[in-house]
């Protein structure tokens, strides 16, 4: 064999195990979402670069810049700036975060300013412990969310949300880090499927939970260890076991974002 055909055979087979490699990682990625292991860490392959995260400083910003507050007459919780169409910006909460007060609403924008906030009529989620409010903004700009994949178990998440305090002077912004620890298979009541480690405190329901690459992933909703112990239920009535209750207890919760995007 000359050196010219050496060198062809050589380079496409390192090709191969290049396509081979990466195939096997996005399979077992696939494997893990559904088997709720730990996410794989990719090996180098022809010097890939891996995907790009942002530090936690830069995430303590964007979460800052899309988290406002819900508000009636009172501070009720946090909310997501999810989009904007034309001066038409669409806040995602909690339904239980509306539930604590009466309408009219208002959302208080990061820089803020507050604005009177309408339900929308077509807006409906079924059961899954998620509403939407809207508001009008013709002057100003505000950042709103990036969307971003399902996580998996082990994937590093980011929290935010306003801490609910009597004097509403004193409503801090909290941001919290922790990783994905449970991926249920299905949902229990209110939608909720992501359990995460970070820490929620109550008035940060409704806030982002976001990726490392500051994409929106869920809403949080559920504080780990309630004060009283329900049994934990899932979606179709069904209840979980006493292993299970326990470790579902102990874990903040979400709604998958893909909730609202189906």
């Amino acid at each position: 064999m000359t050196k010219h055909k050496l060198t062809l055979v050589t380079c496409v087979g390192c090709l191969l195990l290049a396509i081979y490699a990466l195939a096997s990682y996005w399979s077992q990625r696939r494997e893990c979402a559904i088997a709720n292991c730990k996410s794989p860490i990719p090996q180098a392959v022809g010097g890939g670069v891996p995907q790009a995260q942002i530090s936690t400083d830069k995430l303590r910003l964007q979460a800052q810049a899309i988290t406002v507050k819900v508000m009636s007459k009172e501070f009720l919780g946090s909310g997501i700036l999810l989009q904007k169409q034309n001066s038409i910006y669409t806040v995602v909460t909690n339904a239980h975060v509306l539930r604590a007060g009466d309408a009219p609403y208002r959302i208080q924008t990061p820089d803020g300013h507050i604005y009177a906030a309408t339900l929308p009529q077509n807006a409906n989620f079924g059961k899954n412990d998620l509403a939407i409010l809207q508001f009008r903004s013709p002057k100003k700009n505000y950042t709103v969310s990036s969307i971003g994949s399902q996580p998996i178990v082990g994937d590093e998440v980011f929290a935010s949300g306003f801490s609910a305090q009597e004097d509403e002077e004193k409503q801090t912004f909290n941001f919290t880090t922790g990783k994905v620890s449970l991926l249920l298979p299905k949902a229990l009541e209110g939608g909720y499927q992501f359990g995460y480690s970070n820490d929620i405190q109550k008035g940060m329901s409704g806030g982002p939970l976001l990726n490392h690459r500051g994409e929106l992933v869920g809403v949080n909703g559920m504080q780990a260890n309630p004060l009283w112990d329900a049994p934990s239920v899932f979606v179709d009535g069904s209840e979980a076991d006493k292993d299970l209750h326990k470790q579902i207890n102990h874990l903040s919760w979400a709604v998958p974002i893909f909730v609202i995007r189906k």
